[in-house]
């Protein structure tokens, strides 16, 4: 992979490169068709990063269709899939990590514990490896773009990070390699994430500023659904991530829900002159 990538570094030709996870879906693609546009040659990885996961949650079961994943990225002009091994980027006696003292203490980093450090690790090693100029993020993993970009810049990587806007099903539901777990039914009460964050959005607009308020809202609206177990509701500064209490600018509003055994996350950026 390193010496494909210097090879065309070499000859001139930017490098886009965007790593996934697999089971790859339309938000996916959507990532890849931008960072074709963006790149002479593009690379996806497909890695399900172990150090990412904690005690209890899905690795084992994460989907993976890898021939599929192939097919789709060949249809989309992807021109390298690197596919590394466990072994490959955690050998025996692996004892180094990549940590952030302040964005990953929100969010999603407050209850699910080691995750950003397992997911600026392996981010940094594929950095190393695939050597790109360029980087395409969703922005429906909001905070993990943060520290992303945070990380970059604080360890002088020489990448252009890229924020994608959420990619969504046409009933609303952010794409989600996750979302093939869902029940028919369960699929529906999933639906209640961005039909909160858009009560939420018309609320404000109403004049309602309390960020309290507009939570309370949402926890109401929310666990009205069956099935449905709050992580965290948040309404917090795009960049630091730190709470708001009263929005008099644009902020996000950030929730991650269980459904079932399934966990959803959304978020939406609220704008009070919108």
């Amino acid at each position: 992979m390193t010496s494909w990538s210097d090879c065309h570094r070499r000859d001139g030709q930017s490098i886009s490169f965007v790593p996934t996870m697999g089971f790859l879906h339309e938000g996916h693609l959507s990532l890849m068709k931008e960072s074709k546009r963006l790149g002479n040659k593009m690379v996806i990885s497909i890695f399900v990063n172990p150090t990412q996961f904690g005690v209890g949650e899905d690795f084992d079961s994460y989907p993976s269709d890898l021939d599929r994943d192939f097919k789709l990225a060949e249809d989309i002009g992807v021109d390298v899939a690197f596919t590394p091994n466990k072994a490959d980027f955690y050998p025996q006696g692996f004892d180094t990590f990549i940590d952030q003292e302040k964005l990953p203490n929100h969010l999603c980093g407050l209850s699910r514990s080691g995750h950003f450090q397992g997911v600026m690790t392996i981010v940094a090693k594929l950095f190393n490896v695939v050597n790109p100029d360029i980087a395409v993020f969703g922005e429906k993993d909001f905070q993990q773009l943060a520290i992303i970009r945070r990380m970059v810049k604080d360890l002088n990587f020489n990448i252009r990070i890229i924020g994608h806007p959420i990619v969504r099903e046409a009933d609303g539901l952010a794409m989600s390699s996750r979302n093939s777990k869902l029940t028919p039914d369960q699929r529906i009460t999933g639906l209640c994430l961005i039909t909160s964050l858009k009560k939420a959005q018309s609320s404000l607009k109403n004049n309602e500023t309390n960020a309290a308020a507009l939570m309370h809202n949402a926890v109401e609206f929310i666990c009205s659904h069956p099935e449905t177990e709050i992580d965290y509701i948040r309404i917090c500064d795009p960049d630091t991530l730190d709470d708001v209490a009263e929005i008099d600018r644009p902020v996000l509003m950030a929730m991650a829900v269980k459904v079932g055994t399934t966990r959803l996350i959304d978020n939406m950026i609220l704008n009070p002159d919108e």
